[in-house]
């Protein structure tokens, strides 16, 4: 059965959800109630955008909530249907609910309360089926390794600054970031990622979600086309989206973001978000090339990039490679880079680093967004870095990352590779590898099972949008101690992943 269309109101008034919302409450309600059925066609992206008077980008937003949650899934050629096999993850006896109900899905708020916000809202909404466990769970993506951080180090340090504070120190810190800590990061920059900068330049702030909003208040306006990668981290998408922008997903190969296909795409485009160190989730490197041609596209069209360097401290087989932002010379690279990879996720520390043209309007921005982080906190990694620490600590990690990718990668090949067929994608650097499946897998639902497991791995399809998205399951190497955890973990997943349990 075929789906051409269904209703949606796209007039949004003041209290209204976002139409991106209206149409995924539509299309989830109508799966729920029965109206939709398993391996139902739902219209095109371009034909409900059409048919709507709405952006295209809105309803590619809704459809990817909807994919990631596993309500539907893209068939390449064959449209877009609803999950397979979905009635028996129905929930008897549950009625449909709507966009102004409680409860039922992630990012709705009761009634009375008012709607989430910003990031938040933005991540409720794009990755409800992959949550954050409330502890580190094995194979857990976004974790450095949590038992090698220096935290008797970390507490010394901490002491000597609470010890040392003035009285100033206990007023509202610095808009832009703690002075001492603008200037080391500026330092370390210099030397590890080739990128040249003043520390008036260097913007702290409390994540990745807010350098993005800063980032995108300064140089962009609602409704303005953005390129994303495909596939690509799910969670810039729905901040994009949350922000007001049209993001356009741009097909990924193995010299990364294909700039051509986006210059075909969305021409109209005012701004690209790249991970060009390593691209995530591939981990491939945005080749000299398609380097040399982003950079021009952005400078012949005034246009704006963000680059995401995540993880870049990480490459395995070769030095990491300098930033894009050190070979931009005409002023149109933004920066964005975490503490919290290095380090640990609690830190909530990361920077934004913008040209020297952008320093005035970004510092408005910044402050009117009251972006920034705890004084303590910035000047324990003000300490921990000028003194060595920090740097020591890199070193550190990347030799006990290269045994531990090393361990997981041999374990995974000799308990998944005979009989079963799957490899672990190689890759120079980053954090996670890439276990990639054959066609007939579907890693959703491998990625549940794993999960009820205690085992948590994430789908590579939930992070495309594109027809014809890979399958494949995401996993860290990052927290597996040593061999003999690796081989017990790969023998427990290919219990898991065994044809006959597909």
């Amino acid at each position: 059965m075929t789906i051409d269309s269904f209703p949606t109101d796209p007039a949004t008034t003041a209290g209204d959800p976002p139409i991106y919302r209206q149409i995924y409450w539509q299309v989830r309600n109508g799966i729920e109630s029965g109206t939709l059925k398993p391996g139902d066609r739902v219209p095109s992206v371009r034909a409900l955008a059409k048919e709507l008077g709405i952006a295209r980008g809105t309803v590619e937003t809704a459809y990817a909530v909807l994919n990631g949650e596993g309500w539907i899934q893209s068939r390449g050629q064959a449209g877009t249907v609803v999950t397979p096999g979905l009635a028996t993850r129905r929930q008897a006896g549950r009625r449909p609910a709507g966009p102004r109900e409680a409860g039922p899905a992630p990012g709705c708020p009761a009634p009375g309360c008012p709607a989430p916000t910003g990031s938040d809202a933005a991540l409720e909404s794009d990755l409800p089926m992959w949550p954050r466990p409330k502890t580190p769970m094995p194979l857990q993506m976004g974790l450095p390794a949590l038992d090698a951080v220096p935290r008797k180090l970390w507490a010394r340090l901490g002491a000597r600054c609470l010890r040392g504070m003035r009285l100033h120190d206990l007023s509202y810190p610095a808009t832009a970031g703690l002075d001492a800590l603008r200037e080391t990061t500026a330092a370390y920059l210099q030397v590890s990622r080739g990128l040249h900068c003043t520390p008036s330049q260097v913007f702290i702030t409390s994540g990745y979600h807010q350098s993005m909003q800063v980032a995108t208040s300064a140089v962009l306006s609602p409704q303005d086309a953005v390129w994303v990668e495909d596939p690509g981290y799910p969670p810039t998408r729905a901040l994009l989206a949350q922000f007001g922008m049209d993001w356009r997903a741009v097909p990924v190969d193995e010299q990364g973001l294909d700039v051509a296909a986006g210059q075909v795409l969305a021409p109209q485009a005012r701004a690209a978000v790249v991970t060009p160190a390593h691209q995530s989730p591939l981990s491939l490197t945005l080749s000299p090339a398609r380097r040399q041609a982003l950079l021009a596209w952005a400078a012949e069209g005034e246009r704006w990039i963000v680059e995401d360097d995540y993880d870049g401290e990480y490459r395995y087989v070769s030095r990491p490679l300098p930033a894009l932002a050190s070979r931009d010379t005409a002023g149109r690279v933004l920066y964005a880079g975490t503490f919290s990879k290095v380090l640990f996720p609690g830190l909530r520390l990361s920077y934004l680093v913008v040209p020297p043209a952008l320093v005035p309007r970004v510092e408005r921005v910044h402050a009117l967004l009251g972006a920034g982080a705890p004084w303590l906190t910035q000047a324990t990694l003000a300490l921990f870095m000028s003194e060595g620490h920090f740097a020591r600590h890199i070193q550190r990690m990347r030799r006990l990352y290269t045994q531990r990718r090393s361990d997981m990668a041999a374990a995974l090949d000799a308990a998944l590779g005979p009989g079963l067929g799957l490899r672990v994608e190689p890759q120079p650097g980053g954090m996670h590898m890439v276990l990639r499946l054959p066609a007939g897998y579907d890693d959703r639902a491998l990625a549940l099972r794993l999960r009820e497991a205690g085992l948590y791995a994430q789908p590579l399809s939930s992070w495309s949008s594109l027809p014809g998205a890979p399958l494949g399951l995401l996993m860290s190497f990052t927290n597996v101690a040593d061999r003999e955890q690796a081989d017990a973990l790969a023998a427990r997943m290919r219990l898991l992943l065994r044809p006959e349990v597909v």
